[in-house]
């Protein structure tokens, strides 16, 4: 197992969490931790970047239940880029995917946050 990382870019009212390695419930601290950061900046959009993840289980899928239910009771908003299809289609089928936005690319991620 590699771990989690989780560095986090604010841009404006955005901020991008970017996440390598794997996202099990060992990632709960480095997600939490990133999260708290983005809010305290002031960040109202939360783009999360998956681009660089190698492997999610069930529990960091529940990991990303948490996380949306703490977006939407900060107001905030859940974006999501950089997932392959085999991990687009897990958000489907657990129809994460009506709540969290998900995004092909960056630039229209954060052209969203507007």
């Amino acid at each position: 197992m590699s771990g989690t990382t989780v560095d986090v870019d604010t841009l404006g009212s955005a901020a991008i969490l970017r996440i390598r390695g794997e996202v099990t419930s060992a990632s709960e601290a480095a997600l939490g931790e990133a999260y708290a950061k983005a809010t305290s900046a002031g960040a109202r959009s939360i783009v999360l970047d998956f681009s660089g993840m190698e492997y999610m289980n069930s529990s960091g899928i529940g990991l990303l239940v948490t996380m949306l239910i703490r977006v939407q009771r900060a107001g905030q908003k859940l974006m999501a880029i950089g997932l392959n299809e085999h991990y687009r289609q897990i958000l489907s089928l657990t129809r994460l995917d009506e709540a969290i936005h998900i995004h092909d690319t960056e630039a229209a991620a954060l052209a969203a946050t507007a």
